[in-house]
């Protein structure tokens, strides 16, 4: 569980490192993504554990779950710092579904990307952006 637990907190660090200070949001988060996709990148193994769904043992599951959560938690608080989120806060699970949206995704993509190394770690990033930022691009503008 500790290896859970600190991969959970080496990639929440990362986000609020990356997504700080004033550069367009765009680019905070493409910095963002790009940090991220080089976490998994280096750490195939972590990542595997940390975005897998826990097998096996239900302590090791709902431990699981609730690093999972906890995560999904900060990452909420997170994106609420981020332009256009108060249009997701005006409903009281909007942050909390965004997060989870952008945790779900990209622990998809981790996984997709260890089934397929050979795809650049530019692509993956591109893919983010283009999936996952969209939204928030649209929140901006509203």
């Amino acid at each position: 569980m500790r290896l859970l637990e600190r991969t959970r907190d080496e990639l929440l660090a990362m986000w609020v490192e990356t997504l700080a200070g004033e550069d367009p949001t765009q680019i905070r988060m493409e910095r963002a993504f790009d940090a991220w996709a080089r976490y998994v990148e280096s750490n195939r193994f972590a990542s595997r554990m940390y975005f897998l769904e826990a097998t096996g043992d239900p302590h090791a599951r709902a431990a699981h779950r609730e690093i999972q959560a906890q995560g999904r938690a900060a990452l909420s608080a997170i994106l609420g710092r981020q332009p256009g989120a108060q249009q997701l806060a005006r409903d009281p699970d909007g942050l909390e579904m965004a997060a989870e949206t952008m945790r779900a995704g990209l622990a998809g993509l981790a996984i997709w990307w260890d089934e397929h190394p050979h795809v650049p770690r530019k692509r993956i990033v591109e893919t983010a952006m283009n999936v996952l930022w969209t939204g928030f691009e649209r929140l901006q503008a509203s």
